[in-house]
């Protein structure tokens, strides 16, 4: 595999990439942040160049911490053919036996052969299935921001209630990657006159607004249109794709993209998470 460092190389791979969209979002996501200046600290791999056949983006390897860390080490992929995802996964650039992984993509068959190649080397493997949309648009708010509310981002102060509220959170790695999101990308929240976060999101290193939230108190108010105004102008800004990922079930959440201007994808948006047994 190629690392591709060149600028011209990356705008060439994005202008690629968006030809494919929206199977390529993790993907094209991640490159456009890392050619935006890497806050996240990935790099972008490809078979060949430039007629390639796949795409891999991954956590620099210097930056690898901790071997059970699944929130960091995060991984998406993009592929032309399964005989090149095939050797991938095969070869040693995505799953070892060592090292928790998070692998994300859009292309039916991932999950199955990422499971097939991990289970042979003692990884425990689920798979999370997702309704990816996108807002062509900067989202727009149903309602204006509530008197007593202010905008701001999200403070490092405000990690543990965020850890605390995250379905796949809870614990001290999860907190850390949390924290690690704030301090270096963008984010937005809105607070209380006490100065506490009532409903927020953060942008994370595939360009996806991830970790939505919005407290129970504060619901049905059209908050989340408010807070993803803020992060789509600064994305639509910089011409990244404005997107997310949802649970199918979550009909709510889904609703309330929609009504401000995101539209439903086809497919499915895997989230494939590894773990040494």
């Amino acid at each position: 595999m190629l690392i591709l460092k060149c600028p011209a190389q990356l705008q060439l791979l994005e202008e690629t990439l968006r030809k494919s969209l929206p199977t390529t979002l993790p993907v094209l996501g991640t490159v456009m942040t890392v050619a935006r200046g890497n806050p996240a600290s990935h790099e972008v791999l490809v078979d060949s160049w430039p007629h390639f056949r796949i795409v891999l983006t991954r956590l620099r390897p210097e930056d690898h911490r901790d071997p059970r860390d699944y929130y960091t080490n995060q991984l998406s992929v993009f592929y032309r053919d399964k005989g090149a995802l095939q050797a991938l996964l095969e070869g040693t650039e995505a799953v070892t036996r060592e090292r928790a992984f998070q692998i994300m993509g859009m292309q039916d068959g991932l999950d199955e052969a990422v499971q097939e190649v991990a289970s042979t080397r003692g990884q425990k493997v689920e798979t999370i299935r997702y309704r990816a949309l996108i807002s062509p648009e900067p989202p727009r708010p149903r309602t204006q921001m509530p008197p007593g509310l202010r905008l701001a981002s999200v403070s490092p102060s405000h990690v543990p209630l965020l850890n605390a509220t995250w379905a796949l959170g809870g614990n001290a790695r999860s907190r850390a990657f949390l924290l690690g999101l704030v301090r270096t990308l963008p984010s937005a929240c809105l607070l209380d006159p006490r100065g506490r976060p009532v409903s927020w999101s953060l942008l994370d290193g595939q360009g996806s607004l991830r970790h939505g939230f919005t407290v129970p108190a504060w619901r049905g108010r059209g908050l989340t249109g408010v807070v993803l105004a803020v992060l789509g102008r600064q994305l639509h800004a910089r011409g990244f794709p404005i997107f997310c990922y949802m649970l199918p079930h979550n009909t709510a959440s889904l609703h309330a993209l929609q009504a401000v201007g995101f539209v439903p994808q086809p497919g499915t948006f895997y989230m494939i998470l590894g773990t040494p047994k």
